[in-house]
Order: structure tokens, then C-alpha cells, then sequence
């Protein structure tokens, strides 16, 4: 008999109905011989309601008491499973993160997990029940409710698996795993069966929104399986795990193309060429919070340099005018910026031992005329910033240039 933690977002605990169909599928784990662990979301819409009504009542909302607030929308969920799964003749017992001891620091609203007590836990697993647990939430030392922030509930579920040493946590939604790219673009996208970690967390942090990235760093850290699985219908999903070094002739070249439409950039130009510029440009950005993502500098001639960078979308407004007010300070001849641009990404790690990639990335794109304006690369990613008109165009001609189709070939990339 294994140990299996699963999770269930919003979505899939929207309704009633949806709550029935939910544990069916822990009853049928437990059928199959499994001790299960739940986590669950507040349902879809919930914790948007509890949100505009703290707006209402409070102009800016009191952090503590906001946690206070948005902690309950796990705890109707978890009594309500708990309810069904009672009422179809299988034991279970509900928990919140107070409860269980989901312990955590005093950052309200973005809390980051520092333990968990599990033995309560334990103690009904041993008496045969399905323990279904809160997400999204903990205490900190205090004794203070705390929330973990958007996606924080695939967080708490990993967490979960990481203390109790569980086969394998679970993550169901409303995909059935994870794909090349969105299939919402390109309707040939191919579910893949297995991911490393590093695939997976490159994939979210540029734009994957099929888990969250902290949750993906957590099950990295601890070795904890993850596994995609839509709760709607049946199927193996996608496989996260550690890499697969005694596989390698089913390690795919590419395994995705990921795309962030988010993206803004903000180029400096004509600032002096001297040791510092960088800094001088990133540290008042960095002092208000805003993340910066990639960055070029280009040396003239003359003594100068053009400075470009990029941040997010929602952050561009104030980035610019952030820089605007220093122009003269750096001898700037012009600050420009560009809030229409789009992040395509290839990623894969077996771009390690392949050359040529980076070039064939290019001449993809510059077959459909696509004007790559930035580069990034890491060790099994490549980046491109482009016109955001080109957005599909670009993730679709990559997606087959790199062979990603039902039937494209896994070596070397190159559709069939």
C-alpha cells in the first residue's frame, strides 16, 4: 500500500456535482489499495467574492485580516468532501491549515511554508480515513492565520507529500497534463508523459500556467513525483519527476514552446559607457519591488551604451517613469519603451548535448519574417522577445520546426 497526496483546484470542487465526481475518484485510490491525502481549493470564484467584499470594506485591506477572511473558502470545501465522502461509506475527516499545523513565516498573504506537523495526519491514516486538508493555508509562530498567495493550495499539496514521504502528489485541474505548448494556439500540441523538474519550472516561470511555480520548486527541492491529471476524465497525465539520465533515447531535443504575453521593455539610450551604468539604471527599479527579467546592453563606439530590459506589463507605467525622472542623471539621449511585445521560449533539456539549436530557433522565425528584438539563454532554454501581432505565428512555426506535433519524431526534433 502506497501513500498518494492529491489536490484539487478550484474548478474542479465548483459545484455540488463536482464535489460527487471528486470523491469518486479518491474512493476509487482507495480502492486500488492507496492511503490518500487531500488537498483542496475554496471553489471556483470564492476567493475573487471574499476579496471584493474586504475592498468593501475596507478601502486597503488589513493583511492579517484579510488572511482571516480568505482562509475560509478552503474550509467550506474541505467539510463539504468530507461530507460526500462520508455519505458514500468512506471514512474521512477534515482539516485546516491551523488544525494540521501547517506552520509558516508572518508574511500575510504571501506566506512561505517552514514545517508541518504531521501527525495527526498519520493517526487517521491509520485508522483507515481519508484526510482531507485545507489548502492555501497555514499559521505562522504566532498563531496567526496565513495564506500562501495565488496557487498557494499546489504549494500546501507538495508540502504535504514532502512530510509524509508520499509516492506521489497529484495535482488535478482541468487539463489532462502537461503540453508542448498551449493548445489553445496550436491545436496539434502533444500531451507529454514525462517532464524533469527543470522542464517544468522553466515552463511555468515563462508563462505555463498549468502549475505553480513555488509548488514545482518545492517538489524539486524534496524529490516529490508530480503528476498533471484532469479531473474530468480519465488518463495517465504528465509525469514531473528528477531527470531520466539512464533513459536518454526517449528524452525529447525540445519538450515545449512557452509563450508569456505579458511583457514590456524599456530601453535607455546613449548612456555613458562606464562601470556602474547597470546598476545605477536596475537599483531604483529593484527599490520599488519590480522584477526585472532580461537585459541587454550594447557598447558603441562613441563612448555610450544602449540599455534595454524588460518587466512585466502591469509594471510598465510606473518603470518608465521611474527611469524617465533620472534621465539626466545618466546623460541619457532618450528613454523609449514598447508595452506590445510577447516572450516566446523553447525549453528542453536535451538541448544540452545538441548543437545548432539557437539557429535553427531563428531561421524558423525568420522564414514567417519575425524580427527577434532580444535574446536569453540559459543551459535548456532560449528566449526570444518579438512583436506581440506575431505572437501565434511564432509559437506555431516553432512548435514544427522542432517536430513538437502528435506525430512529430522525439530525436532531433524533426517532424515525421
Amino acid at each position: 500500500m502506497s501513500l498518494i497526496v492529491q489536490k484539487f483546484g478550484g474548478t474542479s470542487v465548483g459545484s455540488l456535482e463536482r464535489i460527487a465526481r471528486v470523491a469518486t475518484r479518491i474512493r476509487s485510490a482507495r480502492d486500488r489499495g492507496h492511503d490518500v491525502v487531500v488537498v483542496v481549493s475554496a471553489m471556483s470564484g470564492e476567493t475573487d467574492r471574499l476579496l471584493d467584499l474586504a475592498r468593501r470594506a475596507q478601502e486597503r485591506p488589513d493583511l492579517r485580516e484579510l488572511d482571516v477572511l480568505l482562509s475560509t473558502g478552503e474550509q467550506v470545501t474541505i467539510a463539504l468532501l468530507a461530507m460526500t465522502l462520508q455519505e458514500s461509506g468512506c471514512a474521512a475527516r477534515s482539516y485546516t491549515g491551523h488544525q494540521v499545523r501547517i506552520g509558516t513565516d508572518s508574511a500575510h498573504t504571501r506566506a512561505r511554508i517552514v514545517h508541518i506537523d504531521d501527525q495527526r495526519i498519520r493517526a487517521d491514516l491509520a485508522q483507515g480515513r481519508v484526510v482531507v486538508v485545507a489548502g492555501f493555508q497555514g499559521e505562522d509562530e504566532k498563531g496567526d492565520i496565513t495564506t500562501l498567495g495565488r496557487g498557494g493550495s499546489d504549494t500546501t499539496a507538495v508540502a504535504l507529500a514532502a512530510a509524509l514521504g508520499a509516492h506521489e502528489c497529484q495535482i488535478h485541474t482541468d487539463v489532462d497534463g502537461v503540453y508542448t505548448t498551449d493548445p489553445r494556439v496550436v491545436a496539434e500540441a502533444r500531451r507529454l508523459e514525462v517532464l524533469t523538474f527543470e522542464e517544468m519550472l522553466e515552463l511555468a516561470s515563462l508563462g505555463a500556467k498549468v502549475l505553480q511555480i513555488r509548488s514545482v520548486e518545492f517538489a524539486s527541492k524534496y524529490g516529490v513525483p508530480l503528476r498533471v491529471l484532469s479531473t474530468f476524465e480519465d488518463g495517465p497525465g504528465t509525469l514531473i519527476g528528477p531527470d531520466r539520465e539512464d533513459n536518454p533515447m526517449e528524452q525529447p531535443l525540445i519538450s515545449g514552446v512557452a509563450f508569456n504575453r505579458d511583457e514590456a521593455k524599456i530601453t535607455v539610450l546613449g548612456v555613458q559607457d562606464r562601470p556602474g551604468v547597470a546598476f545605477s539604471i536596475l537599483g531604483p527599479v529593484a527599490d520599488e519591488n519590480i522584477e526585472v527579467d532580461m537585459i541587454v546592453q550594447n557598447s558603441g563606439a562613441d563612448g555610450t551604451t544602449d540599455f534595454t530590459f524588460t518587466v512585466h506589463r502591469n509594471d510598465y507605467a510606473r518603470t518608465l517613469q521611474i527611469v524617465r525622472e533620472r534621465t539626466s542623471q545618466w546623460r541619457a539621449s532618450e528613454v523609449t519603451g514598447d508595452d506590445r511585445i510577447v516572450k516566446i521560449s523553447l525549453v528542453g533539456v536535451g538541448m544540452r548535448s545538441h548543437a545548432g539549436i539557437a539557429s535553427r530557433m531563428f531561421r524558423a522565425l525568420a522564414a514567417e519574417s519575425i524580427n527577434i528584438q532580444m535574446i536569453s539563454t540559459s543551459e535548456i532554454k532560449i528566449s526570444v522577445v518579438v512583436d506581440e501581432k506575431y505572437l501565434e505565428l511564432g509559437v506555431r512555426a516553432l512548435h514544427t520546426a522542432f517536430g513538437l506535433e502528435e506525430n512529430g519524431a522525439l530525436e532531433g526534433g524533426v517532424s515525421r
